[in-house]
């Protein structure tokens, strides 16, 4: 086994244990937080299954920044999509027999790297030349972006440039799923796509990119607009207030 398979077979174990780890730990962070004010964002819904249908649209067709700011939510729309389809894409590395909806987008997934560029461009641009967003935009930000742009890139020339062996590289992430590792193709590019992607999942837990889980837990987006009907009393406030009585 060369050092390089198994450098990189650490390297994803260690990115996916961090993953993992880190937003299921963020998630219990976030569903633990308390609530302390009834401060949905009106016009909203007044019943359970009306915030599920408001979740539901922000996470697919992103609503709120649709009437926020139209050529923001096309940039930020055409690469969440597209970032979709090439990781719905990938799935084709992790299944053996392939799934035949994974089959059938597989063409679908190629240009989506296109998109995901397209897309990344515009957000990048934004943040030079709108004014209130280029103030509070930091070195982070920019960092997060050329990983975004590093991958995506780096994946379309292997598909279109610098071709590698795939059913090797299908072969070692099996092999790392079963426990039974498999030599990794060294091609230079693949490396690079690979080292990017692992850095992403590394970094993922402790990055703004973790309003992928946290729109759930938006009060702004996941409390009933019910304050008249009903009186809204957070968790530890009522916790205290017994203790108090008690």
């Amino acid at each position: 086994m060369s050092a390089v398979t198994v450098i990189y077979a650490l390297l994803f174990y260690t990115a996916t244990s961090i993953l993992v780890g880190g937003v299921a730990y963020k998630v219990f962070v976030y569903a633990r937080t308390p609530q302390p004010l009834k401060i949905p964002t009106t016009p909203a819904p007044t019943t359970r299954t009306g915030v599920v249908w408001r979740i539901l649209k922000e996470i697919t067709v992103f609503e709120s920044l649709f009437k926020s700011n139209k050529w923001i939510w096309l940039f930020g729309w055409v690469f969440h999509f597209a970032l979709l389809l090439v990781l719905l894409r990938h799935l084709r590395y992790f299944t053996e027999p392939v799934w035949t909806w994974v089959a059938l987008i597989q063409p679908f997934g190629i240009y989506a790297g296109f998109g995901m560029l397209i897309g990344l461009a515009g957000l990048w641009a934004r943040r030079f030349l709108v004014d209130r967003v280029r103030y509070i935009t930091n070195l982070s930000d920019h960092l997060m972006l050329a990983l975004l742009a590093g991958i995506a890139a780096s994946g379309l020339i292997m598909k279109y440039l610098t071709h590698t062996d795939i059913v090797a590289l299908k072969a070692f992430f099996l092999g790392l799923i079963l426990f039974e590792w498999q030599p990794l193709p060294t091609d230079f590019m693949l490396l690079v796509h690979l080292a990017l992607v692992a850095t992403l999942m590394i970094i993922f837990p402790i990055s703004k990119l973790l309003h992928a889980p946290g729109v759930f837990f938006s009060p702004t987006r996941n409390q009933i607009d019910n304050p008249r009907e009903r009186r809204h009393v957070a968790g530890w406030t009522a916790e205290n207030a017994g203790k108090q009585t008690g």
